[in-house]
């Protein structure tokens, strides 16, 4: 339906003042945290006392509070404002592979990686892109590795890079990585990510997670088309999500195959996920575990959809249906040196995401 540009005009009038009230309270809270700051600095001697201590908690903690909440609403907005076309992102999908590229690719199998919530840009950290050169010696010839989605924006490009925020992204990313006080680094590291897990909350709900995992599915559809894919030629799309890039994955999955044309299966390595995303025609889901993974088994906690007594949530109506296949790594941990990247665990989580795709490429 047609929108007049009256309505539109007066949309993004309204949107101009959110902004406007949004930089108007960080600005407050700034001021606020350089007056508490400079409280501390000035009552130095007297910071080791209890009652001290307790007060700089109580700041810090309503700083964080009020911080994640603003980022919260970015994201929000961020998804309705693309939504609403205001960013012209959304490619008619009636269109997508309609022609045939110059670069066509000869690959059957498309095997796309989706990060965690530490993902703040394109590029991946160190361990992960070890992690993923070793998968990639790995698979068959016929399969094509995708890296560099970055899941947790709407538009092609990491948090710095972003239209309306980019200038925040970057400042916050500066003092994570430069400033030499070490609680305002975690503080900039705890919102970053915030984002992301606001990002994989609105993912799993059934109210506004089908927008914004549209909107994934045509980044990544839109980034297969880049790499020669073309349904005619293609066999399937393997999404492999880490941590919470399972929920993203799994959300994804039933949407992308529709744009695709091609069966979509999913893997996850560590997943959090919901297990509310639309899976009725996806046939394929597998897990790679870790027997000391405390923080997925919080996230099974956390989404009680996926608790075994709850015979009649999503998940477990399409387990009834489906197989699900599980690759269990005895020892490994969620992250750090005994998580699925390190050099312990590397191998075997490799060795894991293979045989499923053997196993599944039977199937196709």
């Amino acid at each position: 339906m047609a929108v007049s540009s009256a309505v539109i005009q007066h949309q993004r009038s309204r949107l101009r003042f959110a902004r406007r009230c949004l930089i108007a309270v960080l600005v407050s809270v700034a001021v606020l945290g350089l007056l508490g700051l400079a409280a501390v600095r000035r009552d130095a001697e007297d910071l080791l006392q209890p009652e001290s201590l307790l007060e700089l908690l109580v700041w810090t903690g309503s700083v964080l509070v009020v911080v994640i909440a603003l980022v919260g609403v970015y994201s929000v907005m961020a998804d309705f404002v693309f939504w609403e076309g205001w960013m012209r992102g959304l490619p008619d999908p009636s269109r997508l592979f309609s022609q045939e590229t110059s670069q066509a690719s000869t690959h059957r199998h498309y095997l796309v990686y989706l990060d965690g919530i530490h993902q703040s840009e394109e590029c991946h950290p160190p361990k992960v892109s070890e992690f993923l050169e070793c998968l990639e010696a790995a698979i068959a010839e016929d399969t094509l590795l995708v890296k560099g989605i970055e899941a947790y924006t709407i538009t092609n490009v990491g948090l710095r890079s972003t239209v309306f925020a980019g200038w925040f992204w970057q400042r916050l990313f500066s003092l994570q990585e430069h400033h030499p006080n070490a609680v305002v680094r975690l503080i900039c590291a705890i919102c970053v990510q915030a984002n992301n897990v606001i990002k994989v909350g609105i993912s799993s709900d059934r109210r506004y997670g089908p927008v914004m995992n549209y909107e994934l599915a045509l980044k990544i559809a839109r980034r297969l088309g880049l790499m020669g894919f073309h349904p005619s030629r293609a066999s399937r799309v393997v999404l492999v999500g880490y941590s919470g890039g399972g929920e993203m994955a799994i959300g994804t999955a039933e949407i992308l195959q529709q744009l695709c044309r091609v069966p979509v299966q999913v893997i996850t390595v560590c997943g959090v996920f919901s297990g509310n995303g639309a899976l009725d025609t996806i046939n394929n889901v597998a897990m790679v575990v870790g027997s000391r993974d405390p923080v997925a088994a919080l996230g099974r906690i956390a989404y009680p959809g996926r608790l075994p007594c709850l015979f009649l949530s999503n998940w477990n109506r399409w387990q009834r249906l489906h197989p699900l296949h599980r690759y269990p790594i005895e020892g490994m941990s969620h992250n750090g040196s005994s998580g699925p990247f390190s050099i312990t665990f590397r191998s075997a989580v490799v060795a894991a995401v293979c045989r499923e795709l053997e196993r599944s490429a039977l199937k196709v």
